[in-house]
């Protein structure tokens, strides 16, 4: 009976351990955005002073960054760039009518993807054919072959989405970029304009080199 007893208390112990375990290991699987911080604790960053903005970027470029998404998005030219932004005012930040837009080395502004427009890098297969006109008009209840949900879900998790950014707050999330060249990252910018103070003024425009990322990546300086 001793022995019975110790064996029902130790499968009993065995029990919580495992209930206590298992969801610690189901949440390091967890696809979450990385925690909030001031856009100062980056070394991509560009700081308004008389403005009293802050604005920093962040590319997840490699294999190791990109862990976080469903989909390793550099395999296919796609670049997430997070954006965070600081309001070191006492008043709010208007992006409303912001561009955000994806500057190469060359000169290209590109403007970050919709899902749909991931959809077709990652299956380019999969896109309706051209075809003479007239024709048949395809079925409206027809739907795309292969729809990766998990873009959808990558945008839904970690798309920036404030329109504004409150009186001494962050607000950060990712922007998608499709950005089919070799080392895309050298000598291209981010481009951001059309912020706006509470009055409705427009803000300098912000343009943040992702040098300073790659600088820092390789123990260089700012």
């Amino acid at each position: 009976m001793i022995q019975s007893g110790a064996m029902r208390s130790l499968c009993s112990i065995l029990f919580l351990l495992t209930s206590l375990t298992l969801p610690a290991l189901a949440a390091d699987d967890d696809h979450t955005p990385p925690p909030v911080t001031p856009a100062s604790n980056f070394p991509a960053v560009e700081v308004h002073d008389n403005e009293k903005v802050a604005i920093a970027i962040e590319p997840y470029e490699t294999r190791e960054k990109q862990e976080i998404f469903n989909i390793e998005y550099a395999k296919y030219g796609v670049i997430p760039v997070r954006l965070i932004i600081t309001n070191l005012g006492d008043k709010p930040i208007s992006l409303r009518d912001a561009r955000i837009l994806f500057e190469t080395a060359t000169g290209e502004r590109i403007q970050a993807a919709e899902p749909a427009d991931v959809q077709r890098v990652l299956h380019p297969n999969n896109q309706p054919k051209t075809m003479p006109l007239p024709g048949p008009l395809p079925s409206l209840k027809r739907k795309p072959k292969n729809q990766n949900n998990e873009v959808q879900e990558d945008f839904d998790t970690f798309e920036y989405q404030a329109l504004a950014v409150e009186p001494h707050t962050t607000r950060a999330g990712f922007l998608f970029y499709v950005v089919q060249r070799h080392d895309p990252l050298k000598g291209a910018d981010l481009y951001i304009n059309k912020l706006r103070n509470d009055e409705g003024e427009e803000l300098f425009p912000f343009q943040i080199p992702f040098d300073k990322y790659l600088n820092a990546k390789a123990g260089g300086t700012n």
